[in-house]
């Protein structure tokens, strides 16, 4: 069977299985979720095993550390995996909410109805627990999934299908449901993202390449981001301890994510105090600075001149650009003109200014005094995420349950006729 032949039935399976999965109450989606929480701890041991196949793989092939970093999975990340799903469980099932009902002069009543959106079909590097939360998201929203893993995670999502097919039978739900492909080949990708007869959304989730390709070629609607070059800006205001306690996070939590600082601005009239003390931090955990003029000027000629590459790059990497900024008026505009529109924090003591920098900033998560690493559906109680999306129409942010169903109109009447 060739590729478009192999997708096509993909494709098929997964239309079948959506219409029986939108027919499943919320207590059968529970119990498949538990299933595989459950089958995802028992099976720890096999899941390693798999991830350690690809890392020795990924290594031979000269990856880089932040694919590395994205790609391993180990203990603590399987039992996130289950608690994910078990969080995801305990969510209300937004599926059939109906809201917003209200009588018409006609006497009909007019509302609207929380659906599935169908099959979503899923693009994504590296990262093993995707698989589990993509399919948990999915499940628990109504969805059926067809999911395409990178290729260096291949045997990892193996494993973790295994666990969520036996998951799906314990709860009498088709294994169609949720489809991890089982083929490398890059074609399949240019397959799925052109099959609008069975799948209703693609999400990617992967570097800026992946995605620009994906929005540029999908026949199917996107939801996405490019890339997450997210800042902290530190205002005249802020509380010391505070601030260094954030930028430090922001940045050096974990390097490989989207929802890590990239940029750090400072308000002219704390720079002086605040930014040795920071890079100090930052030059003990091997962080690279580039700085502007006047970032130099205080830190001295170990910081590299910053260009304008640098204030518009993701790094993903322990490289941090600095800017000294004159006031808030300009640190707002450093951010919308220059950033990705992912995630950006002030810290400040100012009510007015934390305000106005909520209300300016034109991102999909904005701060007030909390590290941008918070920005993900897990954090933000969502269970897990299906990605972050920087897009302004149907989802923005991480997008969770809600994220993944639409509303249709219903009209309730009693025999009414239009006049």
């Amino acid at each position: 069977m060739n590729v478009k032949e192999y997708m096509q039935q993909l494709g098929q399976a997964a239309r079948k299985a959506s219409r029986l999965l939108a027919r499943a109450d919320a207590n059968q989606k529970n119990a498949a979720l538990h299933a595989i929480a459950d089958a995802i701890v028992r099976e720890q041991d096999a899941l390693l095993a798999a991830n350690r196949q690809d890392l020795d793989a990924a290594r031979q092939a000269g990856l880089d550390d932040a694919m590395l970093d994205r790609l391993t999975l180990n203990a603590k990340g399987v039992a996130a995996m289950a608690d994910g799903l078990r969080q995801i469980a305990a969510l209300p099932d937004p599926v059939g909410e109906i809201d917003e009902m209200s009588y018409r002069p006609s006497g009909i009543q007019v509302g609207k109805m929380r659906v599935p959106l169908g099959v979503v079909g899923i693009i994504y590097e590296a990262r093993p627990n995707v698989t589990a939360d993509a399919a948990g998201l999915c499940l628990k929203s109504g969805n059926a999934t067809i999911l395409r893993g990178g290729s260096e995670a291949f045997h990892s999502n193996q494993a973790i299908a295994a666990c969520v097919h036996e998951g799906l039978a314990a709860a009498g739900l088709p294994a169609e449901a949720v489809q991890v492909l089982a083929t490398t080949d890059r074609a399949a990708v240019g397959e799925l993202i052109a099959m609008p007869e069975y799948v209703d959304v693609i999400v990617p989730r992967g570097g800026k390449g992946l995605i620009a390709r994906i929005s540029a070629e999908a026949r199917v609607p996107v939801i996405k981001h490019l890339d997450g070059n997210c800042h902290v800006y530190i205002d005249d205001t802020a509380n010391p301890d505070k601030a260094f306690n954030i930028a430090i996070n922001a940045k050096t939590h974990r390097y490989g994510t989207c929802n890590t600082m990239e940029t750090l601005l400072v308000h002219s009239a704390f720079a002086e105090f605040m930014l040795p003390r920071l890079a100090g931090a930052y030059w003990e955990k091997g962080v690279e600075l580039r700085g502007c003029e006047r970032t130099r000027a205080i830190l001295g000629e170990q910081v590299k001149a910053a260009t304008d590459e640098d204030w518009a790059t993701e790094y993903l990497a322990p490289v941090l650009a600095v800017k000294v900024v004159k006031d808030m008026d300009e640190a707002i505009e450093h951010i919308n003109h220059w950033g990705s529109h992912h995630t950006d924090a002030i810290v400040t003591e100012d009510y007015g200014r934390s305000r106005r920098f909520l209300r300016e900033v034109d991102s999909a998560s904005v701060m007030v005094n909390a590290s941008t690493r918070f920005a993900d559906g897990f954090e933000y109680g969502l269970g897990a995420e299906i990605g972050i999306s920087t897009d302004k129409i149907h989802a923005r942010g991480p997008v969770g349950l809600n994220g993944l169903t639409s509303q249709k109109w219903i009209v309730l009447g009693d025999g009414q006729i239009r006049q």
